[in-house]
C-alpha cells in the first residue's frame, strides 16, 4: 500500500507539471485549478480504493499468477474514465492531455511497481521466507504428487512441511519424497502443532468425510490457520473454474475449451501483427545469420523440415541451417549408440557433433528459430502453442496426446519456458497438453515475456 502510494502520488505530480494543460501554465489561479486538483484527488483516492477492491493485495495472489497485474490494470482503468467523465458532467476542459498521460504513466509505474516487488517477494519465498507453512492431508500418492507440483512454483510461497495419511506412520517419510509423515488423518489438528504449520491443504478427500473436513474447518484457530481443498482435476487453468455454492456445496464448473470463435481471430490477428512487426525489426539479424550460416559451412541457409501442425496437417517448417548437410543420414546411427537419456520419443542430445560451430550459437541464443516467423504469418504456425512434432514422433503418441493438434504448434509455449530439452517426456506432454485445455491471450503474452528470459539464460538449449 505504501509503495501504491508513493507511485500515485509522483505519476500524479508529474502529469500535472508537465502536461499541456492551460490552467496550469497560464495565470494559474486557485479558483481555476481547484477543479483540476478535485479530478486528480478523485482518481489518486479512487485508484486506492479499488486497488483494495480488487484485492490486488491480497496475500493469495501477489507474488504469482497474473490476476495481480490485471487488477492494477482494471483498478486504474476504471479510475481515469470515470475521472473522464466527472470532467465531461462538470465542463472541466482541457483535461484530456492529463487524463491520457496520467492513465499510461499509472499503469505503466503501478505494474513496474509491482514487478519490482513481486521479484524480491520470490527471492524471499525461494530462501523458505514470508511462505505459508502447508500440512498435506490425503493418500501418500496424492501428497506426493501435490508436493512436486508446489515445489515447481515456489512463488505461491506454500511450503510443504509435513503430511498426514491414513497410515499415519509417524517418523516414516512419504515414498520418493523428503516429507515426513506428521501423523494420522484423523489426527490432523495435533499434527498442526507439531510442525508448527498454519495451512492445512487437503490433496485427497477420498480418505475424509464431509463431516470430517467440516468438523477440522472449525477446529482451526480463526484468522491464523487456513483451509485448502484440491479437488481431483489436474491441470486445469484459473479461467475455466467457477465456483457456485448450491444448497450448501461448493459446486466447481469446469468450462468446456473452445477453439472457435472470436479469440481464436483475436489470437491470429495478434499473431500476423506482432510476426510482421518482428520480421521487419529483425531484418537486418535475420541477413547477418543468412550469411553466417551460408559461409561457415556447406549446405544451404534455410532448413526446412515436414512437421504436423493443426488437425494433423503436415507443413514445412522453416529453420536456419545449424547442422552439416548430412545430419539427417546420421541420425539412425545417433539414435541407436547415443539416443535420449529421458526423452524417448524426442529425440535430444548434448553436444551433437552434427551441430555446426555457428550452429552451436545460433542454438544457444534460439537464433535458428527466427524463420518461423514467416510460418507464423503464413498461417501454419502461431507464436504460442505447443511444440511442432515430426511424423515419426506422432506415430508413437497415445491417444490422448493428439490432443495437441487442436491447436497450431507454437514458436514458443510452456515446453519451451519451462525447461525445453532438460523436460523429460511425460512433462513435455503435461505443459503442452496444459497449454490446448486452457489457452488464453493473456497467458499467450506471459509466455512470451518468459521465453525472453529463458533464450537468455540459454537453459535447455542444445
Amino acid at each position: 500500500m505504501a509503495s501504491d502510494t508513493a507511485v500515485l502520488v509522483a505519476v500524479l505530480a508529474f502529469v500535472l507539471t508537465v502536461a499541456p494543460h492551460p490552467r496550469l501554465v497560464e495565470f494559474p489561479r486557485f479558483d481555476l485549478l481547484l477543479p483540476v486538483i478535485g479530478i486528480a484527488a478523485a482518481v489518486f483516492i479512487g485508484i486506492l480504493a479499488l486497488l483494495s477492491l480488487t484485492g490486488s493485495r491480497t496475500p493469495r495472489i501477489v507474488g504469482v499468477g497474473s490476476r495481480e497485474y490485471r487488477a492494477l490494470i482494471q483498478s486504474t482503468f476504471l479510475a481515469f474514465t470515470t475521472a473522464a467523465l466527472l470532467a465531461y458532467v462538470f465542463g472541466v476542459e482541457g483535461l484530456h492531455f492529463v487524463l491520457a498521460y496520467g492513465l499510461v504513466g499509472t499503469m505503466v509505474a503501478l505494474v513496474l511497481s509491482r514487478w519490482v516487488w513481486r521479484r524480491w517477494l520470490v527471492t524471499q519465498r525461494r530462501q523458505g521466507r514470508m511462505v505459508n507453512r502447508v500440512l498435506l492431508v490425503g493418500s501418500e500418492e496424492s501428497v506426493a504428487a501435490t508436493s512436486r507440483d508446489l515445489k515447481r512454483t515456489p512463488a505461491a510461497g506454500l511450503l510443504v512441511v509435513g503430511a498426514c495419511t491414513p497410515s499415519g506412520r509417524i517418523a516414516d517419510y512419504i515414498p520418493g519424497t523428503d516429507i515426513a509423515v506428521s501423523g494420522s488423518v484423523d489426527s490432523v489438528i495435533e499434527a498442526l502443532r507439531r510442525v508448527e504449520a498454519d495451512t492445512v491443504l487437503i490433496s485427497s478427500a477420498n480418505e475424509l468425510s464431509s463431516a470430517t473436513v467440516r468438523s477440522l474447518s472449525w477446529e482451526l484457530e480463526p484468522g491464523r490457520h487456513h483451509l485448502i481443498v484440491a479437488p481431483s482435476l489436474t491441470d486445469i487453468g484459473g479461467p475455466r473454474l467457477h465456483t457456485r455454492p448450491v444448497a450448501g456445496l461448493p459446486l466447481v464448473h469446469v468450462e468446456t475449451p473452445r477453439y472457435t470463435g472470436g479469440k481464436l481471430h483475436a489470437k491470429r490477428a495478434f499473431d500476423v501483427l506482432a510476426a510482421g512487426a518482428l520480421i521487419v525489426v529483425l531484418a537486418p539479424v535475420l541477413i547477418f545469420v543468412a550469411l553466417a550460416v551460408q559461409f561457415t559451412s556447406p549446405g544451404g541457409v534455410l532448413f526446412r523440415q515436414e512437421r504436423i501442425g493443426l488437425g494433423g496437417e503436415k507443413f514445412q517448417m522453416l529453420k536456419f541451417r545449424s547442422m552439416y548437410a548430412d545430419a539427417e543420414a546420421r541420425l539412425a546411427d545417433l539414435t541407436r549408440d547415443e539416443g535420449e537419456k529421458g526423452n524417448d520419443i524426442m529425440f535430444k542430445m548434448k553436444d551433437d557433433p552434427r551441430v555446426t560451430g555457428i550452429g552451436k550459437v545460433l542454438r544457444r541464443f534460439s537464433l535458428d528459430e527466427l524463420p518461423q516467423l514467416f510460418n507464423v504469418f503464413l498461417g501454419d504456425m502461431a507464436l504460442v502453442g505447443p511444440r511442432p512434432p515430426l511424423e515419426r514422433e506422432v506415430t508413437q503418441y497415445a491417444d490422448t496426446v493428439h490432443r495437441r493438434f487442436l491447436v497450431k504448434p507454437g514458436i514458443t509455449g510452456l515446453w519451451q519456458v519451462s525447461g525445453r530439452s532438460d523436460l523429460d517426456w511425460d512433462e513435455t506432454v503435461r505443459l503442452d497438453l496444459f497449454y490446448v485445455e486452457n489457452w488464453t491471450l493473456t497467458g499467450d503474452l506471459t509466455i512470451l515475456l518468459k521465453t525472453v528470459k529463458a533464450v537468455l539464460k540459454s537453459e535447455g538449449a542444445y
